[in-house]
């Protein structure tokens, strides 16, 4: 058939900014639909600015360690919207940046919202467009639970772009998002309610990585609420109250900020045309090929992935193009991914918890350390510093790597690296440290 283009992709987030540029390399007619900005959650409203944000809180115990280096910093006074002002024009240029990629790559950007009519052909602001291939790389969108107020509540998006710093704020949630924002908030003065219905915060994180963690937050002034439902939110002139099923009632609440998990973006995508293979949570079911039904409709990203990654959007995108046009065979692979929660602490981790250790390989050992790192060491900080490495005690392979600390998801890229590769602790060991760092820690553990 003679289509109007060789591939459409439907969302100009990270993977698919990607997959139209890499196909557009090839030769390819592609056309990109987005009505947001281009740059998707990544870029526009999660990882980059909210390491902005990061960034921004850290800068709270850099002067209070300054003094004990021989520095006297004065008085420290923050400015919440020069922040946020600053992070806009920092979003605005890498949006422009995105813009100007797709442009010299020859992608066609079509700013409407793109709906299934078949397989091959998707309708936008009133008109057709037909196409060879066509890639579904919407993302995902922030969850609400059905609880009586909650529009009351923001997510992740609002929180990134708040008017005013709150006073008090209760978040909702205990995952990478919601404990990130508790740090941020926490570090900037504010005082934080951090909620969660299970009794540990981090579920799915190795469980020494979790009590660690979550007793670092208390430490730091979080106010972590445990086995507690939210079953209202009530607002009071321009404050909130926030009701739980444990009897607690927390009042005078600046922000509440929902953060219990994102879902998968396929809302009014016309999906209902297609023949689409859907996992139990809404996310489309993909195959070896980023198939995920129709024989020319494909998916990658948070989409169709439980691993909410960007580096794993991009990289899907990038192979399935070279596969498709190029001579390219290699595929994505999905073991030993590396991550970070930009906590405070922060936390890296990369492989196998414990837990799963065990379940997937027998039995293991176990090799920790805790320490005070020494950039705090003449100061009156008391941060400490644990890491776990986890071994697989018949093959002696280092299958699992978790930083609580400054740095964590630094030293933790770089070992990532080594146990994809089939490292053993005895080669391990027989790494020379730089000292004095944290990382050394890693290759003398006994």
């Amino acid at each position: 058939m003679d289509y109007d283009f060789d591939l459409i992709v439907i969302g100009a987030g990270s993977g698919g900014v990607r997959s139209a540029r890499i196909a557009a390399s090839y030769g390819k007619k592609v056309a990109i639909f987005e009505t947001a900005e281009v740059g998707g959650t990544c870029v526009i409203r999660g990882c980059v600015p909210k390491k902005l944000l990061v960034y921004a809180s850290s800068f709270v115990k850099t002067f209070k360690a300054a003094s004990a280096f021989g520095w006297d910093v004065g008085h420290n006074q923050f400015n919440w919207q020069r922040l946020i002002a600053n992070k806009d024009e920092e979003i605005n240029r890498l949006n422009k940046i995105y813009l100007s990629l797709l442009n010299n790559s020859g992608v066609k950007l079509i700013p409407y919202h793109a709906r299934f009519v078949n397989k091959n052909t998707v309708i936008a602001n009133g008109k057709e467009y037909t196409a060879a291939k066509i890639l579904i790389a919407t993302g995902s969108t922030p969850f609400y639970p059905d609880i009586k107020g909650i529009e009351y509540a923001v997510s992740s998006n609002e929180a990134l772009s708040l008017e005013q710093l709150p006073k008090q704020m209760t978040i909702m949630g205990a995952g990478y998002i919601a404990v990130e924002f508790a740090s941020i908030f926490n570090a900037l003065g504010v005082k934080v309610n951090l909620i969660y219905r299970g009794d540990k915060l981090l579920r799915g994180f190795d469980e020494d990585v979790r009590n660690f963690a979550q007793e670092a937050f208390i430490k730091n002034g979080i106010n972590v609420i445990l086995n507690s439902n939210v079953v209202e939110i009530k607002k009071d002139n321009n404050q909130f109250e926030v009701l739980m099923d444990s009897d607690i009632c927390l009042r005078n609440q600046d922000v509440i900020l929902c953060a219990t998990g994102r879902i998968a973006n396929t809302d009014n995508l016309g999906l209902e045309n297609l023949q689409v293979n859907l996992k139990y949570n809404g996310q489309l079911q993909v195959d070896n090929e980023q198939n995920c039904g129709p024989d020319s409709v494909f998916a990658v990203g948070d989409v169709c992935n439980n691993d909410n990654l960007t580096p794993v959007a991009i990289k899907e995108g990038h192979l399935l193009m070279d596969r498709w046009y190029g001579d390219g065979k290699t595929y994505i692979e999905y073991d030993y991914l590396p991550s970070t929660v930009f906590s405070q602490p922060e936390i890296g981790s990369c492989g196998y918890t414990q837990e799963q250790a065990v379940e997937h390989f027998g039995e293991v050992k176990v090799f920790t350390s805790t320490f005070r790192a020494m950039k705090y060491a003449m100061t009156e900080i008391q941060d400490q510093t644990f890491m776990k490495l986890i071994v697989a005690k018949e093959t002696d392979l280092v299958v699992g790597c978790h930083i609580v600390g400054t740095d964590a998801g630094e030293m933790v890229q770089g070992f990532a690296v080594a146990i994809k590769q089939g490292i053993t602790k005895e080669k391990l060991n027989q790494c020379i440290g730089i000292h004095p760092t944290s990382a050394e820690e890693l290759v003398t553990m006994k």
